[in-house]
């Protein structure tokens, strides 16, 4: 594998594994967040997932995805897997990919998108406030991982299939728009703490 994943290959994992289960997850009441585990030697699904902070709080997309993981019988070892989340991860999920041993994870959403486009600021803003970040402001490249946003990726594709890939995004982005909506209209009715 190269040094990075297969945007394509990224896309069709978050349009076809992990959000059919986020909506699943928004039906519910969770937020749209989800994640995937793909082996680094062939970019196969190990397993993906989606919030479920509905039944407890710290279930965060990445986290539950993590749990349900351990949880499998047998494993892959993190250093062999490439970990993708669906938008780029709060404080407490980018410590349990380092705590679970990735040295990578990809991301389809930044932490303004979070803010911006889905109404949720919270991981800025407990960013700010525990650690005086702005956004932006963490190393997406330190001793523990490397992380990726897809939309650079993306970019950085050549010309010739670049457009393909430029229409999977917005397809996925309209889905995730349409469950946004759907999860903003309805949070006032769980009882999640950081709505």
């Amino acid at each position: 594998m190269s040094e990075t994943a297969s945007p394509a290959r990224l896309l069709d994992v978050i349009e076809k594994d992990i959000l059919p289960l986020t909506k699943g997850g928004v039906s519910g009441g969770a937020k749209v967040f989800g994640a995937a585990l793909l082996r680094k030697s062939d970019l196969s699904l190990v397993i993906a997932g989606t919030n479920n902070e509905t039944e407890n709080p710290l279930w965060h997309g990445e986290v539950h995805t993590l749990k349900q993981f351990y949880e499998m019988p047998e494993r892959p070892e993190t250093k062999d897997l490439i970990f993708l989340s669906t938008h780029e991860p709060c404080t407490m999920c980018m410590s349990a990919i380092t705590w679970a041993g990735f040295d990578n994870y990809y991301y389809f959403y930044s932490h303004e998108d979070s803010r911006d486009a889905f109404a949720i600021p919270h991981d800025l803003k407990i960013m700010k406030e525990l650690y005086g970040l702005e956004p932006g402001g963490y190393r997406r490249q330190n001793a523990f991982w490397k992380s990726f946003y897809i939309g650079d990726l993306v970019a950085a594709t050549p010309d010739a299939d670049r457009a393909s890939l430029e229409e999977q995004t917005a397809r996925i982005k309209r889905e995730y728009d349409r469950l946004s909506g759907i999860y903003q209209d309805s949070k006032s009715g769980n009882s999640i703490p950081l709505n």
